[in-house]
């Protein structure tokens, strides 16, 4: 069916897929790539394995890159996905960050916008307990944490204008900061910045509507995409609509690099899938961090009750990170008029929605 829809072509093919996934049964994803399967249009992607030194991936909480996989897709030139190369117990302090550290002021959440600063102050302190304690009954309320759809980082995405501005930043994490490098450097992006990020949340009612990422100033720069959590179909499009996408799984630990003639691709995420090894949680999550650490790590040991909140989270949802540079070296922002850079209104193509959200605006999925 998948196939039938894709050769229709026409005005509305990435619409008409991106529909057929969000309402497919789980049971019949057959046209979905699986990169832990790969074959067909996929082929192996070489990396610079010589950009990272093995400390350095493992300060960062990665496997040497001679270890890794990468892959690409034939018509996707500057496509590169990487299957899970986070070392054992890894991923959870990314999982950590996502909801404990990086949801703090001065960054910026969805909640920000409905709710009094002093409301927002401590979304993990206020959700624990909450979290902790949830059973499987859907009548439950939901945490403050449940209800996050978006942190931004850096230069802080505006919704509204769609825009960066100079005169809405705060500092970008160094840990964050640190893996994307390394993670650039080995996809052959020595140099590369982490200067905005896009954190999105998603539960299973969750999509993410069909966009391109455009905003940045630099287009010659990688977008980079972490997953954690439970799994998504990702559809990548064409520089139009009309082009129909290509379905591939994301798991936890996957990275995907978006670059030169993808890196101004239309893509969206249909929906959230249960991890399918038909667990609570992946298996990469259940394993535990070492503990010795290299000297210099960016990596922090989780305690079992912090885990124990993060856990009980992912069991419904799934994270991602998005990674940008904005600026090319030594570029600035052009001069605006008439804005602060803080009007911040939810543009609807470009964050998670559940489907138990308004009707779309014309023109979005």
């Amino acid at each position: 069916a998948a196939a039938a829809l894709t050769r229709e072509g026409g005005e509305d093919a990435f619409r008409r897929l991106f529909r057929f996934y969000r309402q497919r049964d789980a049971s019949d994803l057959r046209g979905v790539v699986d990169f832990s399967a790969p074959g067909g249009q996929v082929f192996r992607s070489q990396l610079s394995i010589s950009s990272v030194s093995d400390q350095d991936a493992y300060r960062a909480g990665l496997r040497p890159v001679s270890q890794w996989k990468a892959y690409g897709l034939s018509g996707y030139p500057g496509f590169i996905f990487i299957p899970n190369p986070f070392l054992p117990g890894c991923q959870r302090h990314w999982v950590k960050q996502c909801l404990k550290l990086y949801p703090e002021k001065p960054n910026v959440c969805n909640l920000d916008l409905h709710m009094a600063p002093e409301k927002t102050m401590d979304l993990w302190g206020q959700s624990k307990e909450q979290l902790r304690r949830k059973g499987s009954s859907k009548c439950e309320p939901r945490s403050l944490l449940e209800k996050l759809r978006w942190v931004t980082l850096g230069y802080h995405y505006n919704w509204n204008t769609k825009k960066y501005s100079a005169n809405h930043h705060t500092p970008f994490p160094s840990d964050l900061a640190f893996l994307s490098e390394q993670v650039a450097a080995a996809c052959g992006f020595r140099g590369f910045q982490a200067q905005a990020g896009i954190l999105n949340y998603y539960h299973f009612d969750s999509s993410l509507g069909i966009h391109v990422d455009e905003s940045e100033l630099d287009h010659s720069r990688p977008l980079l995409s972490f997953s954690f959590g439970q799994s998504s179909i990702f559809l990548l499009g064409g520089r139009k609509r009309e082009e129909a996408p290509t379905a591939m799984f994301m798991h936890s630990g996957d990275i995907m690099v978006m670059s030169g003639f993808s890196r101004l691709l239309y893509h969206a995420v249909p929906r959230v899938l249960p991890n399918p090894e038909g667990t609570a949680l992946p298996s990469c999550l259940d394993q535990a961090l070492s503990s010795d650490l290299p000297v210099g790590s960016v990596i922090e040991h989780s305690s079992d009750e912090d885990w124990q909140v993060c856990a009980k989270y992912l069991q419904s949802s799934r994270i991602n990170m998005t990674i940008r540079q904005v600026l090319a070296e030594g570029q600035k922002f052009p001069e605006e008029s008439g804005t602060n850079g803080k009007g911040q209104a939810l543009s609807e193509d470009t964050h998670p929605e559940n489907s138990k959200a308004k009707r779309h605006k014309p023109n979005t999925v």
